[in-house]
């Protein structure tokens, strides 16, 4: 029997695209006469009773906006059994049979605690990193790198003017994906990232010195985030080359911002697909995307699965970088 009433939160970091998915699922699932609560600052939502009934007009005029209109939240709470616990008597009180988790990783582990205290859940992958082994795209991801790519084509203004290098550091913790499609995107004579060691002599030196011998005279080395060290880099460079070289670290900007086409879209297939598994009494499962289709696996399948780093696609990268 399928769900009568279900739930929906954001939880983790913010990211583009989540008011897309927020509103597909409640207008989805209303479509279908259900009744759907939105869940205020994720978890913590759940913990302390901050629900709202929502309407169709409840999610008007929103999707064109980042961030989430529902809040997100860390919950320290949430990650112990009896938060759990707590959580799930939640959703009984409140006749809750099935719970929508807009969010990454971490959230996802929270949905999988959750459906083992009895209450099925969905995830849909919303985080500007890309890095969900199970899902080709995460909800956020192409507004990310089309920000990244702005800022970098505006810092490249000035680096031309200068005759610099700039050293630009883009998210991407564990997961160089954005720093990888913006290098390209870009032009950068270098792209640092966490999945592939690099070599400075060899890999920003050299590269930087034999562009050089062919008549360039401005750079751009993509860093990311989880490789570190940018403003040392920045400094080791100017040393190395006698090129002035400046860092900058793009930062939060890249979360924020109106969402693109692709992101919303996406977003709306991810959410509708969530609400007919839980209307058809399916729980317990991630949305993902495989090419251009729309899929679902066990939520426990999904956090076991190894993410593969496109190193085709970083191969060309350093093709075409000089």
């Amino acid at each position: 029997m399928g769900s009568k009433c279900i739930a929906v939160l954001t939880s983790g970091g913010d990211a583009p695209g989540m008011n897309a998915a927020f509103r597909a699922v409640v207008r989805s699932a209303l479509s279908f006469g259900m009744k759907v609560y939105g869940v205020k600052r994720g978890y913590n939502g759940l913990l302390h009773g901050d629900l709202e009934e929502m309407s169709m007009r409840s999610v008007s005029n929103i999707m064109q906006h980042g961030g989430t209109a529902l809040f997100t939240a860390r919950s320290p709470e949430f990650n112990t059994p009896e938060g759990v616990q707590k959580a799930a008597a939640t959703c009984r009180e409140k006749q809750i049979d099935g719970v929508v988790v807009i969010g990454g990783d971490g959230s996802f582990r929270g949905a999988r605690d959750l459906c083992e205290a009895g209450v099925p859940c969905i995830g849909i992958p919303g985080t500007i990193d890309n890095d969900i082994a199970c899902t080709d795209y995460t909800i956020g991801y192409d507004t990310a790198m089309n920000t990244a790519m702005e800022m970098i084509d505006r810092i490249r203004d000035t680096t031309e003017s200068h005759d610099r290098c700039s050293v630009v550091e883009v998210m991407g913790r564990h997961c160089g994906d954005i720093a990888l499609n913006t290098g390209i995107a870009t032009g950068a004579i270098a792209t640092l990232v966490p999945e592939v060691p690099f070599d400075f002599q060899k890999d920003i030196v050299d590269r930087m010195k034999a562009a050089q011998a062919t008549g360039k005279k401005h750079y751009i080395v993509v860093v990311a985030e989880g490789v570190g060290h940018t403003q040392e880099l920045t400094e080791r460079i100017q040393k190395e080359t006698g090129i002035e070289s400046r860092a900058t670290v793009l930062g939060h900007v890249q979360r924020g911002g109106s969402p693109t086409l692709r992101d919303r879209v996406v977003a709306s297939r991810m959410g509708y697909h969530a609400v007919d598994l839980l209307r058809n009494g399916i729980g317990n499962r991630v949305v993902a995307m495989k090419g251009e289709d729309i899929v679902d696996y066990d939520i426990t399948e999904a956090l076991s699965m190894p993410r593969v780093f496109d190193e085709t696609l970083y191969r060309i990268s350093a093709k075409l970088s000089i």
